[in-house]
């Protein structure tokens, strides 16, 4: 079956750290629990010296979380090791991650430690924290800008001193992916008792590589990597986990049989949960789970998805748990994507409406960014009514009552399937009864699955826009209008919304007694 790549998450840690996406105690826990349905191996819950609120998030998630190993950070300080210790404590499975920085930089400059002092203090740490748990983790921060014969000598003592994991992280982002595969391999080369820990890798995006320094160190050796759901973390980020997971289940040619056990239906649902909690959003472009990651615009694009999905599409949207494919229509959009998205809306045209269509489709995409479907449904209409249709209702005279210590009462003339009809009604405000008063009269209650109006401009004399979308017996229809007037402007959108509604079920029937015509 190939060998298992360990998934280590610190969006808890590493992504919270970053400004912008601080959760929390309750946030964490929520995030924590999809981490575990996400099934990751290990979550690193937060830094447990850090503050009051990151020990108690741990805490709470090591009672709560069940299945995930749950990882607190340490600095290689005995009272940061006590404070994971302790917060962990009610984990069923535990692990301390310590960690000191082994750069000549780092150690000059913010430890002010000489090299043996910053080695004596990580066999000491390493050995405490076995004290309390038989799973530790050490990292060499900054190692990717370590002398080598340092970094070889301090990974072997840690393992002496008890070290499981040994990370080696690209703290600041440096490292170039060929320069990166060079360093593990010569790691596990060169450390000669390397065989008894986990290499694990934790890279920052600074240069855009994360993913790709990540990736490039499984394939040398490499069996945990270190990530974050959407890629958040210090400054530009971290390696994105469903990049990482999503690269060896797709390419797992490439990989080797390497696998991970990150159950990816659920990505979607994880990345989109983070949004939530953090107020934050991710890019469209965002490869797995932005928006655009299954969207196709271009003509050729659409055309080749709707003919095969595998010649634009590498993976399938549910294997991450993403919604469906998306055939986004714009101005490089072509026949193919219009006929097919007809054909979704319950459409099937002939060619020479289809052409006609096309036209009126292309001018209107000059003019919009993204053509919706209410869009297609207006021109679907028109082109009805340009083909000798009427509107099934017309709104003659609209009269209403309303104020202060007075029932909302409205009065409408329409003209319904050339039959002219009256009726009043009551409701709870002057749109409701207006509406009543059309359904009385027309006999036609549809269900209103949206509502909504907005000013166009700012003054109080503003013309405004209602949008109506209403639904009768599995048909959807929506209708806009625009007036000085709100209660003028809803019930436009009303009557606009029903005529197409109508149009819509003529349109099926018709379709459907041809169907009947033609049966043997």
């Amino acid at each position: 079956m190939g060998e298992k790549v360990y998934i280590f998450d610190t969006t808890l840690r590493d992504g919270e750290q970053a400004p912008g996406f601080s959760m929390t105690t309750g946030e964490k826990l929520q995030m924590a629990q999809q981490l575990a349905r996400l099934n990751v191996d290990i979550i690193e819950a937060g830094f447990a010296a850090a503050s009051k609120g990151d020990w108690e998030a741990i805490n709470l998630i090591a009672k709560e979380v069940k299945g995930p190993v749950i990882c607190s950070l340490a600095r290689a300080l005995e009272r940061d090791i006590e404070a994971a210790a302790e917060a962990l404590k009610p984990a069923e499975r535990k692990r301390i991650h310590t960690f000191i920085a082994t750069s000549p930089i780092h150690m000059k400059y913010k430890l002010k430690m000489s090299p043996e002092e910053v080695l004596e203090r990580a066999k000491k740490a390493v050995s405490y924290a076995r004290n309390f748990t038989d799973d530790v983790e050490f990292s060499c921060e900054d190692a990717t800008r370590s002398e080598r014969e340092f970094l070889y000598k301090i990974i072997e003592e840690a393992i002496k001193a008890g070290a499981t994991v040994i990370n080696i992280p690209d703290t600041v982002g440096y490292a170039i992916p060929d320069e990166f595969y060079n360093l593990i391999r010569d790691i596990k080369e060169n450390v000669p008792n390397i065989d008894k820990a986990i290499i694990s890798v934790h890279c920052h995006d600074d240069l855009g590589l994360a993913t790709a320094n990540s990736l490039m160190a499984v394939l040398a050796g490499a069996r945990q990597v270190e990530c974050t759901i959407n890629g958040i973390g210090e400054r530009a980020g971290n390696a994105a986990l469903e990049e990482v997971v999503m690269a060896l289940k797709v390419r797992k040619d490439h990989f080797k049989g390497l696998y991970t056990e990150v159950n990816t239906p659920e990505l979607y649902k994880t990345s989109r949960l983070l949004c939530r909690i953090t107020g934050t959003f991710v890019q469209p472009n965002k490869a797995i789970v932005g928006d655009n990651a299954f969207a196709h615009e271009s003509g050729i694009h659409q055309h080749g998805v709707l003919a095969k999905r595998e010649t634009y599409e590498i993976m399938k949207p549910e294997d991450v748990g993403f919604p469906k494919s998306k055939i986004v229509l714009g101005k490089h959009s072509g026949r193919h994507a219009l006929k097919a998205k007809l054909k979704e809306l319950g459409y099937e045209v002939d060619e020479e409406t289809l052409n006609k269509l096309f036209e009126k489709f292309k001018a209107l995409a000059d003019q919009k960014k993204e053509v919706y479907e209410e869009d297609l449904e207006a021109l679907i209409y028109e082109q009805f009514r340009t083909s000798g249709g009427e509107d099934y209702l017309k709104l003659e005279h609209l009269q209403v009552q309303t104020g202060n210590n007075i029932l909302p009462t409205a009065t409408v003339k329409l003209v319904f399937k050339g039959e002219e009809k009256t009726a009043t009604e009551t409701g709870n405000g002057p749109v409701d009864a207006a509406i009543k008063a059309i359904q009385k009269a027309t006999g036609i209650k549809p269900k209103f699955v949206d509502y909504s109006i907005k000013a166009l401009t700012p003054n109080t004399d503003a013309q405004a826009e209602a949008r109506v979308v209403i639904e009768l017996d599995g048909i959807k229809a929506s209708g806009r209008a625009s007036d000085i007037d709100i209660v003028k402007a809803s019930v436009k959108a009303y009557v606009d919304a029903l005529n197409r509604l109508l149009a819509r079920k003529e349109y099926l029937r018709s379709k459907q007694n041809i169907s009947r015509e033609g049966t043997v």
